[in-house]
């Protein structure tokens, strides 16, 4: 390469760096964002790109390992065949040209932003529907109340009809009299095409009610009189089990109106806890870029938030019209005005540079002044035609509250005091993905609204301790509802003034899933970002952020929590720990080998819920320990409840690929599919999280102790031994070699190697294997106590002649 070429591939990696903000120090040098003034060729500002979810065809694996280190902004699907590797990413037209010189290229356009918009103005109707909704007398329609006798036994059977009825969120109760006994069960709502035909109700009933009470969780009531249906069974379906919630996807002030809303109307069975660290808010400072190109502009901040006077700022440059006048800043409430020096022809003469140091001098108690992402500022500032108007550019209404926002937790439970045992959903710790939290509002809901009804779900609630969260980011969130659909990160700006101009405003934030202190990027561990525009930012030290230790703060006060999973989209995944690795490809400590069998057999249970509802099969190349299915991602939340906290943690990501049967190919649903497609993902997935619960309760439930058999056995053997070691359950063996006794703090059998089963014990010499099994919910075989001086573990003798 020419000596020419070179500098212009390198100013042009300038312009990317400046456009997109990712981290290019790592296999580039000196092209991480700028930390001092420095001479830069004058450059146009660049221009704001459009972004596109794509799918990149990756050729091989030094490839890959460069798509990583570039820190592009890749979503959760990945496939690999021979060598080649296909991945969704979200980038804008220059990264792709950047990748092409790697040899990455793109083979398809998934999603673009005027389709972001359409799903943005989809979910804004159904806002504005149930707005006008609300706005009116909720009043209720019985439209039939019967009762018929049938080969099976009598039933009770309902029809009524919620002028509120097409939004998702109306819930009706219908309460009667059996045997004197007071009975109530949650109405289903039915829609058919789009249309909300009425709310319905068929269950069993010991004996014939005279009449029935309909409420609706919005004060809507009515009372109807039970009559005799004519022998004809109402073609509905035979279950009192009542689902879909949801309708449209959630701001957060949605999600957590409607968590208080259930907290009112179940407050025996819920609370809402409020976390103690508020977030930053979905607030930005007002802003202006000043300027054409990059040596002469003046990038000026506001000192006070957008909302709260710095959307009011102005700031005018102007030639004063005479000859060697000074360079001036002139303040009047709001408004600057900069006049700018001149030479002895009248000749605007100010640099970029001048200019700030001027308004920083002069204008502080209004605004900061920088040069343009680090540059020296040596050019010329021309005089403005119209004043600058400083903007946060927050384009969400008065509804989404700029403050500090508190997080909160949805408690479901019949005790709630710590007794039962815990479990943990939590939802968009990323911003762009809308589904996730809409599995945990559909799972809150069904556990309640079924809890009278339904044997299942009255076991879950009375015997476990239930936490969901459903939107860990709400700012984030909130952000790419209303700004910038695909972001990732909360809006917390930890960038210097380098990087703090407005051209940067979709790029600033913390990952918040790669911000925990368990296997970081501060640790050398792969798949998290230092610099602070990348899209893995893991934010400036470990638990920088408020959300993340939100989470943390969860998990210290209710130590009963033993089982979370973290919801995230897209690519139909189901994933524990380790979730990391670092540059040799060293995982953190893989689990135990009895431990990995039971994230295995609680996934069979739990995938095989999330199929019961539309036939949707997670993948077994899908399925399993983050590094082996997807890639390194250091410092996430699961990893942190796992090794720090003893939690068995999955994650989740909703939205599986989609079989086209024309194309015969998978197709990739992305963060924000169509609301239809967005709706079966939240219904399924709930179905999952409520398998986590029965696996929970299962394991609550579950005194008995496992037991084992080693193979061979006691006996002589005249060469070397492979002994294997079989439990009736999944289930931790703790063995020593030396004939001493088994602890906590003895070996455990590991996994053979990744994605294998549990290792054996070769056995070369007359040896003594002491050992004992510990099942996941505690149980150890023999009621052996490893802390005490009990003799009852397992031992078996090879003697090898």
């Amino acid at each position: 390469m020419t000596q020419q070429k070179k500098q212009k591939w390198k100013r042009n990696l300038v312009v990317m760096t400046a456009i997109t903000g990712l981290g290019f120090s790592t296999f580039y040098t000196g092209l991480s964002i700028p930390v001092a003034a420095v001479e830069q060729p004058d450059q146009p500002i660049p221009k704001k790109e459009s972004v596109s979810i794509v799918q990149l065809v990756v050729p091989n694996d030094k490839a890959k390992d460069k798509l990583l280190e570039l820190g592009i902004d890749l979503t959760h699907r990945i496939e690999a065949h021979d060598g080649v590797y296909e991945v969704d990413a979200v980038v804008t037209p220059t990264e792709i040209a950047m990748l092409k010189t790697f040899g990455i290229n793109v083979k398809e356009t998934l999603i673009t932003e005027n389709q972001w918009s359409t799903r943005v103005a989809e979910r804004q109707s159904t806002v504005q529907l149930q707005a006008s909704l609300a706005a009116s007398e909720d009043t209720l329609k019985v439209l039939r109340a019967n009762h018929f006798t049938n080969q099976s036994g009598t039933f009770l059977y309902l029809e009524v009809k919620s002028s509120a009825g097409a939004t998702a969120s109306t819930a009706l109760k219908a309460t009667w009299t059996e045997n004197g006994e007071e009975k109530s069960a949650t109405l289903s709502r039915l829609v058919d095409y789009g249309e909300y035909l009425y709310h319905y109700l068929l269950l069993p009933v010991s004996a014939i009610p005279s009449s029935v009470k309909i409420e609706s969780n919005l004060g809507g009531t009515a009372t109807s009189t039970i009559t005799e249906w004519l022998g004809k069974e109402p073609k509905h379906p035979k279950t009192d089990y009542v689902t879909d919630f949801v309708d449209h996807y959630m701001a957060p002030n949605e999600l957590y109106e409607r968590a208080e809303n259930l907290s009112k109307e179940f407050p025996n069975l819920v609370e809402i806890i409020d976390m103690p660290n508020k977030t930053n808010g979905y607030r930005r400072l007002a802003q202006a870029t000043i300027g054409g190109t990059t040596n002469l502009a003046v990038v000026v901040s506001s000192k006070a938030w957008g909302h709260e006077g710095g959307n009011d700022v102005s700031v005018e440059f102007k030639n004063p019209g005479t000859n060697n006048a000074p360079l001036k800043v002139t303040v009047d409430g709001t408004r600057i005005l900069v006049d700018l020096a001149t030479d002895s022809s009248g000749k605007a003469t100010s640099t970029a540079a001048q200019v700030v140091k001027a308004l920083n001098e002069n204008a502080s108690q209004l605004v900061t002044a920088t040069t343009y992402r680090g540059n020296t500022g040596a050019g010329v500032v021309a005089p403005t035609t119209n004043a600058a108007i400083l903007t946060d550019g927050l384009k969400a209404g008065a509804d989404v509250s700029r403050d500090p926002f508190t997080v909160k937790a949805i408690r479901i439970g019949k005790h709630r005091d710590g007794s039962k045992q815990g479990v943990l959903g939590y939802a968009q710790e990323h911003a762009r993905e809308w589904v996730t939290p809409l599995v945990t509002i559909e799972t809150a809901e069904r556990l309640l609204r079924n809890y009278n009804q339904d044997s299942v779900t009255r076991k879950l609630v009375d015997n476990l301790d239930i936490f969901l969260v459903p939107s860990v980011n709400p700012d984030g969130a909130n952000y790419s509802l209303n700004d910038y659909n695909m972001q990732r990160k909360n809006m917390t700006n930890h960038c210097g003034p380098t990087a703090s101009d407005p051209g940067y405003r979709n790029n600033w934030g913390v990952d918040l899933n790669r911000n925990h202190s368990v296997g970081s990027v501060f640790d050398g561990y792969i798949g998290g970002g230092t610099s602070c525009t990348g899209d893995t930012y893991a934010g400036p030290a470990k638990n920088s952020e408020p959300e993340g230790r939100n989470l943390v703060w969860l998990a210290d006060k209710n130590p009963n929590i033993k089982f979370a999973m973290n919801i995230h989209s897209y690519g139909g995944y189901f994933m524990w720990s380790p979730g990391a690795y670092d540059s040799k490809r060293t995982t953190l400590p893989r689990p135990s080998a009895g431990e990995e069998a039971f994230y295995w057999a609680a996934s069979d249970n739990i995938l095989n819920d999330i199929q019961d509802h539309r036939g949707t099969v997670i993948l077994p190349s899908r399925t399993g320990p983050i590094p082996d299915v997807l890639y390194s991602a250091a410092g996430n939340s699961a990893d942190y409840l796992w090794y720090e906290k003893g939690i068995y943690a999955w994650n989740f990501e909703v939205g599986a690929d989609l079989w086209n049967k024309d194309t015969k190919r998978w197709q990739a649903v992305g963060f924000q599919p169509a609301f239809a497609e967005g709706h079966e993902e939240a219904m399924e997935f709930a179905n999952g999280l409520i398998g986590l619960m029965k696996v929970a309760y299962n394991s609550a439930k579950d005194h008995q102790p496992p037991s084992s058999k080693a193979t061979p056995g006691n006996g002589k053997y005249t060469g070397p031994v492979d002994v294997k070691i079989e439990t009736s359950e999944p289930a931790t063996i703790y063995y020593t070699l030396d004939g001493s006794r088994p602890t906590f703090q003895s070996t455990k059998i590991k996994l053979s190697g990744t994605r294998e089963f549990a290792e054996t014990l070769k056995i070369e010499k007359t040896t003594t294997i002491n050992y004992f099994t510990v099942d996941a919910a505690g149980n150890i075989e023999k009621n052996f106590n490893p802390l005490g001086n009990g003799k009852n573990y397992n031992s078996v003798t090879l003697t090898i002649k």
